[in-house]
């Protein structure tokens, strides 16, 4: 009984020792690659967090705005590119994937990106949705100024980035917006948002200062469309233009006789006419008042580097010192 006893003890003591080490092995296996996935994860995180966000805007005017609040810390895109006319953009399938893959998606607001959507079958409100980044209207605490006339009567004028003034609000909410997206370089967006403001300022005084010394009644701002009410506004100039938003057809002989008329009244020197649009209706205001054409105002879109508006500040200088150069006679 000894002998069967003792027997099958070392048989048990053999066995647990067989099957100890594999085990023992196994666990140590288990441990060995959830510390390495561990590690990996952890690597992946950082490498992700070192990767620069990205910024998506409607349009080329925001994207550059947003360029320079950003500097090097965030990708900044726009959905439109250089030269097109935004309303009659058509997204592509490579704009809607823009959608998904980005951090935060900037738009102008007061209207704009509905215009596209009443001739894009609501493209926007669909890529907003299917994005699930956070949304951020840019123009917010600007005062919207209504349209006057024709079909959009009563809803807001959204050219409100051709205002210096108003451009230095949309700075404020992209410093914000990228300061909650990017924590880490808040400072720098903060230090870049008042370095751009100063130079927008520049721009705002300059041209307040150099429209001041023309008489009351010439400190007028006549154009085809009506895109330059907030800039007229701030720079305390009437405006007019010959039809109120952005039109194919042809004037009217009602817009154009009531151009024609508030331009002799005012003995208004100069007349202008957006890139975007035929300036055929105003040269026809040219030959009938006899003030001169002032030359052409860019509005919606940034021109490729190596054309004549390839930046905001570059845009709107060209605008303001065309307007003054027409008005005066004096180039700024």
């Amino acid at each position: 009984m000894t002998t069967v006893f003792t027997a099958h003890r070392h048989g048990a003591n053999a066995n647990t020792v067989s099957t100890a080490h594999p085990r023992r092995f196994f666990m140590l296996g288990i441990a060995l690659a959830s510390i390495l996935v561990l590690l990996l994860s952890a690597c992946t995180s950082a490498g992700k967090q070192d990767e620069k966000k990205t910024v998506l805007t409607t349009f080329t005017v925001l994207a550059d705005i947003a360029k320079n609040v950003a500097g090097d810390h965030l990708n900044v895109e726009s959905l439109t590119k250089p030269g097109t006319e935004i309303h009659e953009y058509e997204p592509t399938p490579s704009d809607i994937k823009k959608a998904h893959d980005a951090d935060l998606v900037l738009d102008n607001g007061l209207g704009l990106e509905r215009w596209f959507e009443l001739n894009l079958e609501s493209w926007f409100t669909k890529f907003v949705q299917d994005s699930n980044a956070p949304h951020a209207t840019v123009s917010e605490g600007v005062q919207p100024i209504n349209i006057a006339e024709d079909a959009y009567a009563g809803k807001p004028n959204p050219h409100s980035w051709m205002s210096p003034k108003n451009v230095q609000i949309y700075v404020d909410n992209m410093v914000r917006e990228f300061s909650k997206l990017d924590p880490a370089h808040a400072d720098d967006y903060r230090t870049n948002g008042e370095n751009y403001k100063k130079q927008l300022q520049q721009v705002q005084d300059e041209l307040v200062r150099d429209v001041s010394v023309l008489p009351e009644n010439q400190r007028a701002l006549v154009t085809c469309e009506g895109a330059f009410s907030y800039l007229a506004a701030d720079a305390g100039l009437k405006e007019k233009y010959i039809w109120a938003v952005n039109s194919e057809q042809q004037a009217t002989p009602s817009q154009l006789s009531s151009t024609i008329d508030f331009v002799r009244e005012n003995q208004v020197p100069a007349v202008f006419c957006e890139s975007t649009v035929s300036d055929d209706p105003m040269r026809q205001v040219v030959d009938a008042t006899g003030a001169k054409f002032g030359g052409v105002l860019y509005v919606d879109s940034l021109s490729e580097a190596n054309g004549p508006v390839p930046t905001y500040l570059d845009m709107i200088r060209h605008d303001a010192r065309t307007i003054v150069a027409g008005l005066t006679g004096k180039q700024s």
